[in-house]
């Protein structure tokens, strides 16, 4: 198993809580941390259809089976569980006997919620960050082939083609499991949907648009993007509200799970065309902000991750609170520095006096500096600033 950066956090999580809910997007690695950190617990996975009925029709005595504990994988498909287990683990106070695995928040949040709260600690897995790749020797070569390839734990720890495994990660979990859950009856009017939301990756929200492009009314919109949310596969990045006007735009950024993905659904098979794509530096962004989201996630941490824009359109592409520190961070994909890469960290800088602001350029090149106006960042050192924030 690739070492995850999370697992500290897991561990010491398992020391202080009875039960332990790791949640992300499928194929995450959740199981297969879930199944290292569980030792010789039992497991069981709830997307069988024999466990899941056996767990849903006799909940004690599915859970009789496992008296020193179990994991439990995509736990959300048999909520008849979830009371029983806060039965069980007060009965029985060890620490960590259950590890609870989920890829849809609607259910499994709600369940935790109402019946184990105070018992559960909840943990987030996302995709492996490039700083776990590399300190295994597996990360891609280039800039490109990280955008293409994407993070998905299948493409760096199988003998298997990024584009063939991506198309059919689309086709399993995006046009079956969610189309599913919408209760969608027209496949191609969805499938439009997905390569409009990647089209918009690290572009301001407006659903309206999205819904008219689309074909489909706003409410429709809105709830499949509340599902696409709610399975981890998109995000939103809310703007950063400083007290410094009121001209700050409110609507959220959109964002991917993983960069891969958005590059498969806009159509690049190889890393050879991401290079002249006009979203190679969406795509770019949309990584660079997953690093952050990814390393915040690993500690534990809820996100904290911002942008600061203006209707003039002065703009800081990812602003993320550390303590008292704010670390402004333009993001930038080509490979050589401009001096206006730091117009925006400025203005922002001149507007917030008073506040105490570190400003970050992180790029597609390969020099690392330390500048007056800011620390330059190359895309393979973004370790450097993981471990600042």
């Amino acid at each position: 198993m690739i070492e995850r950066r999370i697992l500290p956090v897991a561990r010491k999580s398992l020391r202080g809580f009875p039960i332990v809910a790791l949640t992300g997007p499928r194929q995450s690695g959740k199981t297969t941390l879930a199944r290292f950190l569980a030792d010789d617990r039992g497991y069981a996975s709830l997307e069988d259809p024999d466990t899941r009925e056996f767990a849903t029709t006799d909940p004690r005595g599915f859970l009789a089976q496992f008296p020193d504990g179990a994991v439990l994988d995509e736990v959300q498909r048999c909520p008849a569980l979830f009371s029983y287990l806060q039965g069980v683990v007060d009965a029985d106070r060890r620490m960590g006997r259950f590890i609870l695995t989920g890829s849809q928040q609607f259910g499994l949040v709600e369940a935790i919620t109402q019946s184990l709260a105070g018992r559960v600690a909840m943990l987030q897995l996302l995709p492996f960050s490039l700083p776990e790749l590399q300190a295994v020797k597996k990360a891609p070569p280039t800039v490109d082939a990280l955008l293409q390839r994407g993070l998905f734990p299948p493409v760096h720890d199988r003998p298997v083609e990024a584009a063939a495994w991506l198309r059919s990660y689309v086709a399993t979990y995006l046009e079956r499991d969610v189309r599913q859950s919408l209760q969608v009856q027209d496949l191609a009017a969805f499938q439009r949907f997905l390569q409009l939301c990647a089209g918009r990756i690290g572009q301001l929200v407006n659903i309206s648009s999205l819904a008219a492009d689309a074909g489909i009314s706003r409410p429709t919109a809105d709830a499949w993007l509340s599902v696409l949310q709610a399975s981890f596969l998109v995000f939103f990045v809310r703007p950063h509200f400083a007290n410094v006007s009121k001209r700050l735009i409110k609507s959220p950024k959109l964002y991917f799970c993983d960069p891969g993905l958005a590059a498969w659904l806009l159509g690049i098979r190889e890393p050879g065309q991401v290079a002249g794509h006009p979203l190679r530096g969406g795509l770019f962004e949309n990584w660079v902000v997953t690093e952050l989201i990814k390393e915040q996630a690993a500690r534990g941490e809820e996100p904290r991750v911002y942008f600061w824009r203006d209707k003039e359109g002065h703009e800081v592409d990812a602003v993320v609170e550390s303590g008292v520190a704010l670390h402004a961070i333009e993001i930038k994909s080509g490979q050589t520095i401009g001096s206006d890469f730091f117009d925006h960290l400025d203005f922002w800088q001149a507007q917030l006096k008073g506040r105490r602001i570190r400003p970050w350029l992180v790029y597609g090149g390969d020099a690392a500096q330390r500048r007056e106006r800011g620390t330059v960042v190359p895309w393979a050192g973004i370790g450097v600033l993981m471990d600042a924030i």
